[in-house]
């Protein structure tokens, strides 16, 4: 059986409080929003924090609203990823995101699982997500306590995998997320929040915490998709995800088009030149295919998962055309793509 460690727990009530209590404990804290990830995550040793701060009593991280003008919608951090999907707000203006959220895991997780702490989400990699004995067997990684990452043979860089559902819809979308921290609030658009370093692939200090999403509400003419490529269709993580928004004219031109791929690397990946490739064009077989195939050239999968990287990378022609048939109508929104043996 795999035991949790002796800790402290801490239920702050204000967004200072939490901040106060992760920057007087410094590296021995962490926040804990639903924990669905972080308590396994603890049990294999992976973090082993002498504090926890929940997150939980703080009203002002809940919540899902337009704004006064209805040009953003703000989404609470610690909206449970169950209301996020579910919610009329955000199946209306962002759909992707929708299905998105509710691809996460399974039912039981997703009503514990906050969107603030998907966004945060720990990097994934097949030497790292181990119990501490198998890491030991092997001389740990270095990502934890090693000095070597098993997947490049150097110790250059861990490239654990960023294995989120919500972020790519998020970066497609320009959405900006809210941290709060000692020296006060900032703003971070979501294409800026990731960086490459798996160890800690993201922007956000350790004493600082996500308060808030606000995404920009597109016009009529915005659609948007998800597609997930997974083992099976029940709680794993994502092999591939592709997340798609387009704004389209009223004859069904494109305007703008956005594609994010993600769980190939340390962070999700913009795809760049479809604006040169789809805009003025309406979204026909002629141009997928084209948008699939730049997608293919610019996707490299590395072998931090335990599946073939090879076909990983073939399956993003197949992920990208069926998102972008969904967003030219020709498809149900599914947003899952069960992996074929």
């Amino acid at each position: 059986m795999l035991r949790l460690h002796p800790f402290r727990y801490h239920r702050p009530e204000t967004v200072e409080d939490a901040v106060a209590l992760l920057a007087g404990f410094g590296d021995d804290a962490m926040p804990m929003a639903g924990g669905t990830d972080l308590m396994p995550n603890m049990k294999h040793r992976l973090f082993t924090p002498g504090h926890l701060v929940s997150l939980n009593r703080i009203a002002a991280m809940r919540g899902v609203a337009l704004s006064p003008t209805g040009s953003h919608l703000r989404i609470g951090a610690l909206e449970t990823l169950a209301d996020v999907s579910a919610s009329p707000l955000v199946r209306r203006h962002f759909p992707g995101l929708a299905d998105a959220a509710g691809l996460v895991a399974g039912p039981q997780l997703r009503n514990m699982g906050t969107i603030g702490g998907n966004v945060c989400l720990d990097t994934r990699c097949t030497y790292y997500n181990q119990t501490e004995f198998w890491r030991g067997a092997l001389g740990h990684c270095l990502k934890k306590d090693g000095t070597v990452c098993h997947v490049t043979r150097v110790g250059a860089k861990c490239v654990a995998a960023h294995s989120a559902d919500t972020p790519p819809n998020l970066i497609a979308l320009g959405a900006g997320l809210t941290l709060a921290g000692p020296g006060g609030d900032r703003t971070i658009p979501a294409a800026d929040f990731f960086i490459t370093d798996g160890i800690w692939n993201t922007r956000r200090a350790r004493d600082e915490i996500l308060t808030e999403i606000r995404i920009p509400v597109g016009g009529p003419g915005r659609r948007s998709a998800y597609r997930k490529l997974r083992q099976r269709h029940s709680i794993d993580f994502p092999l591939l995800s592709v997340a798609a928004v387009g704004d389209f004219d009223e004859n069904g031109a494109v305007e703008r088009i956005n594609g994010v791929v993600s769980a190939l690397g340390a962070r999700p990946r913009v795809l760049a030149g479809w604006d040169e490739i789809a805009v003025g064009e309406r979204l026909g077989r002629r141009v997928i295919g084209a948008l699939a195939d730049r997608a293919y050239a610019q996707c490299r999968p590395l072998e931090n998962i335990i599946v073939d990287a090879e076909w990983r990378r073939a399956m993003v022609r197949v992920c990208v055309k069926r998102a972008l048939s969904e967003l030219a109508g020709k498809s149900g929104r599914q947003g899952n793509t069960e992996a074929k043996s």
